[in-house]
């Protein structure tokens, strides 16, 4: 896997690009000199886990023939703000799941994708406390 960063003005602002050319702005935070041009690095980090753990869930529901309407996910992280770096300390990510869903399979979809087959959430809870919730909207 190769990602490509350029250098989008004499500041902060940053391009990423994956292999298959989609693009993403990054940017610093405004107390160093950023501009809200992009996101931050951490926040990246948030919408990778989002984003890892989302298409786990909608993919264990889908081979489980469950019937998933949509699917929204909020994500709250609290950083230890007092240590170099600022890393995550706690990360809650809850998800809104709409359909006539079973608890159970959800429940199972939710364990298998944090216990099993998210890596970005294998990663991060190494050095942060994880924790999911969910409710089902019929």
């Amino acid at each position: 896997m190769e990602i490509n960063l350029i250098r989008k003005n004499n500041k902060f602002n940053f391009e990423a690009q994956n292999p298959s050319g989609q693009t993403v702005e990054l940017d610093a935070k405004p107390e160093i000199g950023g501009e809200g041009k992009g996101f931050r690095p951490m926040e990246m980090l948030l919408v990778g886990l989002g984003g890892c753990s989302g298409i786990d869930v909608v993919n264990v529901l889908t081979k489980q023939k469950e019937p998933l309407d949509d699917v929204k996910i909020k994500i709250n992280a609290t950083r230890k703000d007092q240590e170099m770096p600022p890393i995550f300390d706690v990360i809650n990510i809850h998800f809104d799941l709409y359909g006539a869903l079973n608890v159970q399979k959800v429940e199972r979809a939710l364990a298998l994708t944090f216990e099993k087959y998210c890596s970005v959430s294998n990663i991060l809870e190494r050095s942060a406390t994880l924790n999911f919730t969910y409710e089902i909207h019929q």
